[in-house]
């Protein structure tokens, strides 16, 4: 029987590293993971294709999508609508892969909300002095930008306690191997676990 893959939500400060451990966990385990792709309402930027950074949509399709509930969790940035889409999020985890999500605390929490068995990973820096570091060591931003950053993270720092775990991103090499190893843990913990331990006693009532 095919194990079926869990959603893994990965949520973090900026400057954290969260896309750089995303992509190293993808590059050491593709075979295992899917990383959700969001549906979006703004126009394709030079060198973007329709399925691979987003699914490229008009408002109205988006806006249907959200009256049909085919949407896990959606936002407006900007003028346009950001979203993800119910349908390749469930193929990807019938399909046995386990699917990265990276998104911010408020759509982390609707995700938990309609998909309670997800795994919620929040990813910081050791201090606020090396969040600040990495920032500036960036040097595409100005002094005024950083300053609205460290910010918003105290802001978000108040939901930390909302998730499952904690990965302090120290070592890149040792924070993927904590990752993956939390989210293969996971497969334990899920209600499909529960489904085959009541399987197995249906079974051995009828032995």
């Amino acid at each position: 029987m095919k194990k079926k893959g869990i959603l893994a939500v990965i949520s973090g400060f900026s400057g954290a590293g969260k896309g750089t451990l995303i992509k190293e966990l993808l590059q050491r385990h593709g075979e295992q993971y899917a990383l959700s792709v969001s549906a979006t309402t703004r126009s394709p930027r030079a060198g973007e294709e329709h399925g691979r950074e987003y699914f490229f949509v008009s408002k109205e399709a988006f806006e249907q999508m959200i009256g049909e509930d085919a949407l896990i969790e959606h936002a407006c940035y900007v003028g346009n609508y950001y979203g993800t889409p119910k349908s390749y999020v469930e193929e990807q985890m019938e399909a046995g892969r386990d699917v990265i999500l990276e998104i911010e605390i408020q759509g982390a929490r609707k995700v938990k909300e309609k998909f309670p068995d997800t795994l919620l990973l929040f990813v910081t820096p050791p201090s606020a002095a090396e969040l600040e570091s990495r920032l500036r060591g960036r040097g595409t931003e100005t002094d005024e930008v950083i300053r609205s950053r460290l910010k918003r993270a105290a802001e978000e720092a108040e939901f930390m306690e909302d998730y499952d775990y904690i990965l302090v991103n120290d070592d890149l090499d040792t924070c993927v191997r904590e990752m993956h190893e939390l989210i293969q843990t996971q497969h334990f913990r899920t209600c499909s676990s529960l489904e085959r331990i009541a399987r197995i006693k249906e079974e051995l009532r009828c032995l």
